[in-house]
């Protein structure tokens, strides 16, 4: 059997069932590799990946977003480039970092976070993903915004048809026009709140985008718009799966669950070994600009490539038993890891880095300490073990949880 042969196709169940494997052998043999059924090229080494997000000689661009998110968002600043892209960073990027995100955010972060622990820790149980970690990153962004709290329920239906949109790469045609309404539905709600918000700015995030100025250049209302529906989707999914990962990675390693127990400040590396060991977005994709030479071959102008990060951040010739999680591992750099120096590659890298990387980082940190702070004996569930899922992005399903309950 060829090489080519004994990788599972990425789209198959095989695959699903166990990435990790098949980018082991994908490394090894094919580091290069054509797919036909999405049109790319799969690439799987840690020094690929990196090269394409650093992207120094700009050979790449993010033309493929016109297809791969446009269809549900309407155009992001993740598909702008140059200046363009820069002004729209600029304007943008001060909510999520420093002051703001200590200051105004951070409060918004615990009480999101305190309200859905509020509803379980009576009780001695629960499933941390479907009671906690896929309502957390969304509520907090639509209260970030300053929506109204009785519409949440309408953002987690808009946030799982634009979720399956992108994870879509079989191309089932219900799940594509699902999102595709969305993009419609969520434009109707969302332009005469932005409008209204002009007129009546307040101290919400909303009102920061209307408001925001950068060299003359103002966002529209479609550019907000845009943005808004681009961060409930991108810093819902995977602050989500990331919380219900590292949860499931520190409570089958007993040991760093206690140490982590025994010292908060561990949370930060926890978070970064699991951005490294299970990060929640496993492809990411660009265009090339030029022909680029990469290990095994040459991928052609005008391609599209898929960038393995589940891949890549196992990379032997990266990371020391890149199979094994260790929070105490010495080539990951915790202090850099939610930075565009990150070791990791789970936020991309360059100038497309995650400009919600530090709210993640929030968001995690915050929602791990009140956890342990409401349930500090908190444990899988007697005879559970963690099962992943997804491709594009990836999670577990579910993470069944037994504690004390709380008293007070």
């Amino acid at each position: 059997m060829s090489a080519a042969q004994a990788i599972p196709d990425i789209l198959s169940p095989e695959f699903a069932a166990d990435p990790y494997s098949a980018y082991a052998v994908m490394r090894k043999e094919q580091p290069l590799i054509w797919h036909e059924a999405t049109q790319s090229f799969n690439i799987s080494r840690y020094e690929d990946v990196e090269a394409v997000f650093k992207d120094k000689a700009a050979q790449f661009t993010t033309n493929n977003y016109d297809w791969q998110l446009e269809p549900v968002h309407g155009k992001t600043i993740l598909q702008l480039s140059g200046r363009e892209h820069a002004v729209r960073r600029a304007l943008v990027a001060p909510a999520f970092r420093g002051s703001d995100l200590q200051d105004r955010f951070l409060p918004v972060i615990e009480r999101n976070s305190r309200e859905l622990i509020d509803a379980f820790r009576h009780t001695g149980s629960a499933d941390i993903v479907r009671d906690y970690a896929t309502r957390f990153p969304v509520n907090v962004i639509a209260d970030m915004l300053g929506l109204d709290n009785a519409d949440h329920a309408r953002f987690h239906g808009w946030y799982t048809a634009v979720i399956a949109f992108l994870g879509n790469l079989s191309g089932d045609k219900e799940v594509a026009a699902a999102g595709e309404r969305t993009r419609v539905e969520f434009a109707e709600y969302m332009i005469p709140i932005i409008r209204e918000r002009r007129d009546n700015l307040g101290d919400d995030l909303l009102s920061t985008l209307c408001a925001a100025e950068v060299d003359g250049v103002r966002m529209s209302d479609e550019d907000i718009k845009a943005f808004c529906s681009l961060l409930l989707a991108a810093g819902g999914e995977t602050t989500d799966k990331a919380i219900a990962s590292i949860l499931a990675n520190l409570l089958v390693n007993p040991d760093q669950w206690a140490a982590v127990r025994a010292d908060r400040n561990l949370i930060p590396a926890a978070f970064a070994e699991t951005l490294r060991y299970t990060p929640p977005v496993h492809m990411i994709m660009r265009q090339s600009a030029t022909d680029v030479e990469l290990t095994g071959g040459t991928l052609p102008a005008g391609a599209t490539v898929t960038c393995l990060i589940g891949a890549a951040n196992r990379d032997e010739q990266r990371f020391r038993d890149p199979d094994t999680f260790d929070i105490f591992r010495e080539d990951l750099t915790t202090t850099s890891a939610f930075s565009a120096a990150a070791d990791h590659l789970a936020f991309a890298l360059g100038r497309h880095f995650c400009v919600g990387a530090l709210l993640a980082k929030a968001e995690v940190e915050v929602g791990v300490n009140q956890l342990l702070d409401a349930m500090p004996d908190l444990r899988l569930a007697d005879g559970f073990d963690p099962v992943e899922q997804g491709v594009f992005t990836r999670g577990p399903k579910a993470l069944p949880v037994s504690f004390t309950p709380a008293t007070g």
